[in-house]
């Protein structure tokens, strides 16, 4: 009975806030986004943006400035940006999915999946740890000698925790990078595979890529350096797995859309997007997801920034794990932030509202200034405080 009440009064919710963005008129919601989006532009020297909103299963795109600023090619629907670490997310999803297929339990130990890695700390340290960055203190980044698969076998097998696996969150690339890579092993492929075959063209998203193919570079942005230069991301270890994927506007909000309903898909993938939405650890005012990280109502913009605060990604945190785990409640935002040295991204949805919204943008511009325009769009659609 009171499942069944939540899920009409969350139908109930989003059902007034399409109502309500459909009497207002779609001149209305662009508008606010406008008001938004340029003078934050002009503020942070951003050349191009594309901003996405969905209310209700109702999808819109909004675009701004230019992708490139030598030839003044404007940002279109169809313009690539690199995503960052928002691509956390589609590997958090694709882990969940090797879960579904029995290819592997979040609860296995490390070494158990990477035989590799057998007799060293990581007989300790499970695959849920690794997700969540809690294996006890792997650093931000691979050190920059890193470069082949056996030194990447090397530096793991040298790695010696800091803490007790599970006691503390340290955000960490080479965390969640080997989670996906044991998940693409545990299923019998590639990782750069098994992303378009089981997530992107399930999903329908026909414009994101971990290689941007020679068909599109025309609609590929250039990113822009703090010195103003023109660049687009590195290759680097395990980079498809943790910021590798270039997307549109339109496909990121697809795939928020089908975080908040996975009607039509496949049971296995659904199932699967509905593992990462549940909260593994406590972390301060934050709640540790599979690549999602959620604030509980109610959703204020200090709420936000603390959870997306510097800290949180250079800093070790206290943990509490949570067992079992919290699925998210009524009210929660569901979000990932995600830089390269020349784009800055934001992707965040409020399940309970049944609303999303992506931002990009070819300037890695500061987070917290992405988090506050995420604020105010969402608190004029009501749904979040202030």
């Amino acid at each position: 009975m009171a499942r069944g009440a939540t899920r009409l009064a969350v139908a109930g919710a989003t059902f007034l806030l399409g109502c309500a963005i459909a009497v207002a008129g779609e001149d209305r919601l662009a508008r606010i986004v406008d008001d938004v989006v340029r003078p934050l532009m002009a503020e942070h020297d951003v050349p191009g943006m594309a901003v996405g909103i969905v209310v209700g299963g109702e999808r819109r795109v909004f675009t701004y400035g230019v992708a490139e600023k030598a030839s003044g090619r404007k940002v279109t629907p169809d313009t690539l940006f690199e995503i960052g670490s928002v691509s956390k997310t589609f590997t958090a999803t694709l882990g969940a999915y090797a879960q579904e297929r029995g290819a592997f339990a979040l609860s296995d130990m490390v070494s158990r999946r990477l035989p590799a890695l057998a007799g060293t700390s990581f007989d300790g340290v499970s695959l849920l740890d690794l997700a969540t960055y809690a294996a006890g203190g792997l650093p931000l980044q691979f050190p920059d000698a890193v470069d082949t698969s056996d030194e990447m076998l090397a530096f793991y097998r040298g790695w010696r925790p800091r803490f007790p696996a599970g006691s503390r969150r340290l955000y960490s690339n080479p965390s969640i990078g080997l989670f996906g890579h044991i998940a693409a092993r545990s299923l019998g492929r590639p990782f750069d595979e098994l992303m378009p075959e089981v997530i992107f063209r399930p999903l329908g998203l026909t414009s994101t890529y971990l290689d941007v193919p020679a068909s599109r570079m025309k609609d590929y942005a250039l990113g822009y350096a703090r010195d103003g230069g023109a660049v687009r991301v590195a290759p680097g270890m395990l980079d498809s797995e943790t910021y590798g994927i270039k997307t549109t506007a339109a496909d990121l909000l697809r795939f928020v859309a089908a975080n908040m309903d996975g009607t039509g898909l496949d049971d296995a993938l659904r199932r699967a997007i509905a593992e990462t939405h549940r909260g593994r650890l406590r972390v301060g005012g934050m709640i540790q997801g599979l690549g999602w990280e959620k604030v509980e109502a109610p959703m204020t913009l200090d709420r936000l920034q603390a959870a997306n605060a510097s800290a949180m990604i250079f800093e070790p945190q206290p943990a509490e794990r949570l067992d079992p785990p919290q699925p998210p409640q009524p009210g929660a935002l569901l979000g990932k932030t995600g830089s390269t040295n020349g784009f800055g991204a934001y992707a965040a949805f409020a399940p309970s509202r049944g609303v999303g919204i992506v931002l990009l943008a070819n300037r890695n511009y500061p987070i917290p200034a992405r988090i506050a325009a995420a604020h105010r769009i969402l608190r004029e659609l009501g749904a979040v405080a202030r």
